[in-house]
């Protein structure tokens, strides 16, 4: 699974960040980003993280 931040919807307010610092950044533009595929080691993070986001922008990819 890979985790997508969908950049029109994503705030910047780096929730997905501090949740899991291992698959996603803010970048250079001040929205989320990914950069890591979603392991066995961050899936329960990654999922918190896209229950935690204010406004949805994070999705799954399978």
């Amino acid at each position: 699974m890979r985790a997508k931040v969908h950049k029109d919807d994503c705030i910047g307010c780096g929730l997905c960040e501090s949740i899991c610092p291992e698959v996603f950044k803010i970048d250079d533009d001040g929205k989320a980003t990914v950069v890591a595929e979603t392991t066995v080691a961050t899936y329960d993070e990654v999922q918190n993280a896209m229950a935690s986001c204010p406004v949805a922008a994070i999705s799954e990819e399978i």
